[in-house]
């Protein structure tokens, strides 16, 4: 649960953009100037988009995207949170190659998150298990591990990925480790505007968390990305919300909101886990 006595809360920041597919160099640039933004503004942390440094069309990075350049990548990300001494949580593909005498070589893609404290260093790493749609299930591979968990400045951070967060056990899941704010990088198209606007919140809600959902703004290959990000505090409120552009929102994390949610109505503490096995048997 998260570290007693810590009344101060955090300064959150997300940041909604438009990525240029496979161009690394400018996708990192908008990241650094988002980062500098949230530093100017206080923030403790900033959540950027799904797989954002390198942009969100699967097939056309599994065909042009050389997985020898993902450590350099990793290392820039890792360097602007330490120059502007935010947080940063960002998404990559992940390329796992074949080990010798293997019988296989193929490589396995993953689409991964992972999460920079203030000096650089790593301080957790999620794969995404949830694959949306052909083209992902196509080019990618399902991970396999619940919510990547971290404390951090009093609070207990967990980490998830887009189509994760629409499934109520993930997120329940996460709750039950104690998490305080889900963080969830996100690639969302159009037409599915309840997802951030009532799918969130909801989420949220029910499990006693604050929940935040980056997602890319404007068009990636074709693809239209519908923007609307959102932050939802633990009674399902939203406290922030993006529409289409490019957008740096900051939201204060209130550990005495957690509490206020959690003591009122204890959804966690009055489940019937057993009873619920039972009606599936």
């Amino acid at each position: 649960m998260s570290e007693e006595g810590n009344v101060s809360g955090m300064r959150l920041a997300i940041m909604q953009g438009e990525s240029a597919v496979l161009d690394p160099t400018a996708n990192l640039a908008v990241i650094r100037e988002a980062a500098r933004q949230a530093a100017d503004g206080g923030a403790d942390l900033l959540i950027t988009p799904e797989l954002f440094p390198v942009g969100y069309a699967p097939r056309v990075v599994r065909a042009g995207l050389d997985p020898a350049l993902l450590p350099g990548l990793a290392q820039e990300l890792a360097e602007i949170a330490r120059t502007t001494g935010v947080a940063l949580l960002a998404s990559l593909p992940e390329v796992e190659v074949p080990v010798p005498d293997s019988g296989t070589t193929e490589q396995r893609w993953f689409i991964s998150a992972t999460l920079f404290g203030p000096d650089g260093v790593q301080l957790s790493h999620y794969r995404k298990v949830h694959l949306f749609g052909a083209e992902e299930q196509e080019v990618f591979i399902p991970g396999d591990q619940p919510a990547a968990v971290v404390d951090f400045q009093g609070l207990r951070l967990g980490t998830v990925i887009c189509y994760d967060v629409e499934f109520p056990e993930t997120v329940r899941a996460a709750a039950l480790r104690g998490v305080d704010l889900l963080m969830v990088p996100t690639a969302l198209g159009s037409g599915y505007s309840q997802v951030p606007q009532r799918l969130i919140p909801t989420r949220a809600m029910e499990n006693h968390l604050y929940l935040a959902y980056v997602n890319h703004a404007g068009v990636e290959d074709g693809f239209h990305l519908s923007g609307g990000s959102v932050v939802a505090d633990p009674f399902g409120r939203t406290l922030a919300e993006a529409d289409e552009d490019a957008a740096v929102l900051l939201v204060d994390i209130d550990p005495a909101q957690l509490a206020t949610a959690r003591a009122d109505v204890p959804y966690l503490q009055e489940r019937r886990p057993d009873l619920y096995r039972s009606w599936l048997s």
